[in-house]
């Protein structure tokens, strides 16, 4: 596998509260894996609600003895909610964090992908498709067919989540399994690169360009020329290369 990874500020924030780990090689029982975490909640809160789950997933995963990757990623997402959860009953500043993850490894020709939030992972192919459903207010909208989904990417409560690591003792996951074809590359990013630019953009732009570092450099200069409203992250991968060039 090839992937290459980058996390940008943005032009409108302080402080850069998404948080991201890539290994091509195995991880515990699992042969690979990637994740992404936007955090929320006010001072260092989102920050630190994004690193403490993506390491305690991590730490998860490393000490499973199961070997079925949906087993060990609902595993280790449930203990990262309740490590939030109970951390932010400790300190008056990590009250009411949360985050977003969403979750990867790929076996042979077959991705598993783990989600809660509103961060996203797509296959980008023949065409640019979305594997994970935003669990966000504007989206449960569009679903219901009260939003048209072109009105959803500008709606002004578009960053309001419905579920999160930490929003409860109790987490529901969305888990889905995805047949690669040759020339797929996976596509996983926050919400930063999403409300800036549209599907179309963010495939034309994939399609044009070979060098996997080349489109992601490319993709958070084109969100932040749009006005870089959040943190920027994006995990790109090429799951048929042998060569590893990531960051």
């Amino acid at each position: 596998m090839k992937a290459f990874s980058k996390t940008d500020t943005g032009r409108r924030r302080e402080m850069n509260q998404d948080y991201m780990y890539t290994s091509e090689l195995p991880v515990g029982n699992l042969p690979n894996l990637y994740i992404l975490a936007d955090g929320m909640g006010g001072h260092n809160a989102g920050d630190y609600a994004s690193r403490y789950t993506v390491d305690t997933i991590v730490k998860s995963v490393q000490n499973s003895l199961e070997t079925a990757p949906i087993t060990i990623l609902r595993t280790a997402i449930r203990r990262a909610n309740l490590a939030v959860v109970e951390k932010a009953g400790t300190h008056i500043d990590l009250e009411g964090m949360g985050t977003t993850v969403v979750a990867a490894t790929r076996a042979g020709g077959e991705l598993c992908v783990a989600n809660v939030g509103d961060s996203r992972l797509y296959i980008a192919g023949d065409s640019l498709t979305q594997i994970t459903r935003d669990h966000s207010y504007v989206q449960e909208m569009v679903r219901r067919g009260e939003l048209r989904p072109e009105v959803a990417r500008i709606h002004p409560d578009r960053n309001i989540i419905t579920r999160a690591v930490g929003g409860g003792p109790e987490v529901n996951i969305d888990f889905f399994e995805v047949e690669l074809k040759e020339n797929d590359r996976i596509l996983m990013c926050s919400d930063g690169l999403t409300d800036m630019l549209e599907d179309a953009e963010i495939f034309k732009l994939i399609k044009n360009k070979t060098e996997t570092e080349d489109i992601i450099d490319k993709l958070i200069l084109m969100a932040n020329e749009y006005g870089g409203n959040d943190n920027i992250t994006v995990i790109l991968t090429d799951p048929f290369t042998a060569d590893v060039d990531w960051r």
